[in-house]
């Protein structure tokens, strides 16, 4: 029974399966597809070096990265810019904080402020915030 895919693969894939004189059944995406394709092959990728945390997997993130940006006619050194300017405004990484959650204001007033009602948090961080399922498993 043949084995099923249905996923974008890099363009020497199907050469490579030829050599091992099997026979891959392939088309070519139109624009649509590809993006919707390279998306999914990003999100395979990323869970790919989220499951072996290994520099290939994470090659390939890249890779992944580099074929939209050329599907959408960008570059990397323009998404490098917007990279830069988020890092100004928010941060990096470096300080491994994490946030567990936000504490409404008006219920839980902070040591010292005069008012109960300190300024939080601001809602910029709920569109932003993507819950850690915990350890992944190996």
């Amino acid at each position: 029974m043949p084995a099923e895919y249905d996923k974008l693969v890099r363009d020497r894939i199907p050469e490579i399966i030829e050599r091992q004189d099997e026979h891959p059944a392939t088309h070519v995406a139109d624009d649509e597809e590809y993006a919707d394709r390279l998306a999914a092959k990003l999100l395979e990728e990323a869970r790919e070096f989220d499951e072996s945390r290994d520099a290939a997997e994470l090659a390939d993130v890249l890779e992944g990265v580099d074929a939209i940006l050329e599907a959408q006619g960008r570059d990397r050194e323009t998404v490098e810019s917007e990279r830069r300017e988020k890092r100004t405004e928010r941060g990096g990484f470096e300080e491994r904080i994490v946030l567990e959650r936000v504490e409404d204001a008006r219920t839980r007033p902070v040591l010292g402020a005069k008012s109960g009602y300190p300024s939080s948090a601001s809602n910029v961080f709920s569109a932003h915030v993507i819950a850690y399922p915990g350890p992944c498993s190996r």
